[in-house]
């Protein structure tokens, strides 16, 4: 994340809870948009594109483009369509090559 920049929380009063990402420890505003939650601590990779191992992150914030995909308890997810719960486990989403890339 660019220094200086602010996402402006849209649940101010919201309890924080502790979810897991990547295995390490993060506190969150309960009910928070997830993709939003992330981004505001600071965390700029959710997934790598399978080709070329390309960082990607969120871009449309409506569920469109799947750039914010995550596996959230061990499924993969739209992070900008989950809302943030306690003792949640974050991790990058699993993408296998397919199609003409998948032997490079």
């Amino acid at each position: 994340m660019k220094p200086g920049l602010r996402l402006k929380s849209l649940t101010p009063d919201a309890p924080l809870v502790e979810v897991q990402f990547g295995g390490e420890a993060l506190m969150l505003p309960e009910g928070e948009n997830l993709a939003a939650a992330l981004l505001a601590a600071g965390i700029d990779g959710f997934r790598q594109t399978p080709y070329q191992g390309v960082a990607r992150a969120p871009y449309c914030m409506m569920g469109i483009c799947f750039d914010c995909l995550l596996e959230v308890d061990g499924v993969s997810q739209q992070s900008c369509m989950v809302q943030v719960r306690a003792g949640m486990d974050l991790r990058p989403a699993r993408q296998r090559r397919e199609g003409p890339y998948a032997s490079l």
